[in-house]
């Protein structure tokens, strides 16, 4: 999982909270169903949400920490290299500037 990108981590934290609202919702919708088989079904179908959202939140924390440790590793260079980062910067602006010029 560790090879993912940031966009791919997520679009599956928002893939699996879709699931696990839909699943939450069957849940509901399945509650007058009576029956051994029917309360088997939703046992473990309420066991894998549980697993599915502590798998979410530990995805979300993976994410939100390595944001978290990108930005500080950004912080640290800029206060390290200023100059190299206005130089960078400006680069960019100017990049960016000829672009939406072009149009």
């Amino acid at each position: 999982m560790s090879d993912l990108t940031a966009t791919q981590r997520e679009k599956m934290i928002v893939d699996l909270r879709q699931v696990v609202s839909d699943a939450e919702d069957l849940l509901k919708m399945t509650a007058d169903e009576v029956g051994e088989a029917a309360v088997s079904l939703r046992e473990r179908l309420q066991d894998r949400l549980s697993e599915a959202r502590h798998r979410l939140l530990t995805l979300q924390s993976a994410v939100t920490d390595n944001a978290r440790a990108a930005g500080r590793a950004a912080d640290d260079y800029v206060h390290d290299h200023p100059w190299q980062a206005v130089a960078i910067g400006a680069g960019v602006g100017v990049l960016i500037g000829m672009l939406i010029s072009r149009r």
